[in-house]
């Protein structure tokens, strides 16, 4: 089999026989009023982080989901987008397609807001998705895009890009690594359907991203998420896996580069009241400033003496002035 056939028969297994723990997802799951999560939605929660951000969620966007999993970030999405056809839900594995209509259905009876008819499932997958060029306000995958082959992983973005419409998001959570994946690991097939042997590194996977045509990406968090031992993986050191949570916009890649957010801030310290860079970069002395790492770099180098820039707090939802 193929590496994506060895995945598809795995994710066939865990559809029909839920493996609870599977990615160990750490972040605290999202509390919204009035939304009950169906238990078997939790145990079949394959995934690493959240891709479902309340503050990117405003008038009611259509949603295209990518590997429906269990149909819980389905069932979020359905939350702000209350009508037929909101979250679009596109997923290759007929046993998990079942799994989470029937885990839908058990959500409709415990939530009286929701109604089925909110999500359609779809069969596809990520590299030929059924949907029309820029017609989806959001697409989001979590923990699939990681499992992908780099040459794999770049039809699955320009495809995300494709069906956005401009200034859309594309909102994943993925594994990274934090140094390369030894090529033994990368091979394993079952290991990668795991979401435990294809992940990238953080400069890697965020050249992927802004080389498909986003410019601008914000990091929402970083955090562990997996220790590859030594003994069990024969590694010659332990290798630490992280989960990271980004929204990454279809907009056009200025001139010097995509924008990438990190939550670093830049901080004038120098005698006049204000810094303007003359480059739409306005500082105000004393007051930490949100800028991405490019702009940071410039402006440290301009003045370095005078602009401080902080580390990256791996957390950033909007204001800066970049």
């Amino acid at each position: 089999m193929t590496y994506l056939e060895t995945a598809a028969q795995f994710y066939r297994e865990v559809a029909q026989t839920p493996e609870v723990g599977l990615c160990c997802v750490q972040s605290t799951p999202l509390q919204l009023p009035g939304l009950k999560i169906p238990l078997p939605m939790q145990e079949m929660n394959y995934g690493c982080g959240t891709t479902v951000h309340p503050t990117e969620l405003a008038n009611q966007p259509t949603v295209l989901y990518v590997g429906v999993g269990g149909g819980l970030e389905a069932l979020q999405f359905a939350y702000f987008s209350r009508y037929a056809g909101a979250v679009i839900a596109v997923e290759p594995v007929a046993a998990m397609r079942e799994a989470a209509a029937r885990n839908l259905e058990i959500a409709a009876q415990q939530n009286p807001w929701f109604d089925t008819s909110f999500v359609e499932i779809r069969e596809g997958d990520a590299f030929n998705l059924p949907i029309a060029d820029a017609t989806v306000d959001i697409v989001a995958q979590n923990c699939l895009f990681n499992i992908f082959e780099p040459e794999d992983l770049t039809r699955a973005l320009k495809e995300a890009h494709r069906v956005l419409k401009p200034g859309g998001r594309l909102q994943m959570s993925d594994p990274i690594a934090t140094r390369s994946i030894p090529v033994h690991l990368q091979q394993d097939e079952r290991l990668r359907a795991m979401c435990l042997s294809g992940a990238l590194t953080y400069e890697e996977y965020t050249e992927q991203i802004t080389n498909a045509g986003f410019g601008q990406v914000e990091i929402r968090a970083r955090r562990p998420y997996r220790l590859l031992d030594s003994q069990t993986y024969n590694l010659e050191e332990n290798l630490l896996l992280e989960s990271l949570d980004s929204v990454c916009f279809k907009v056009a890649i200025p001139e010097d580069g995509a924008c990438i957010f990190t939550g670093k801030t830049a901080i004038y310290a120098g005698s006049e009241p204000f810094f303007d860079d003359l480059a739409g970069h306005l500082l105000q002395r004393g007051i930490p400033a949100a800028v991405c790492d490019k702009t940071a770099g410039k402006l440290a180098a301009i003045k370095p003496g005078e602009i401080i820039v902080t580390d990256s707090t791996w957390h950033y939802s909007g204001g800066g002035c970049c």
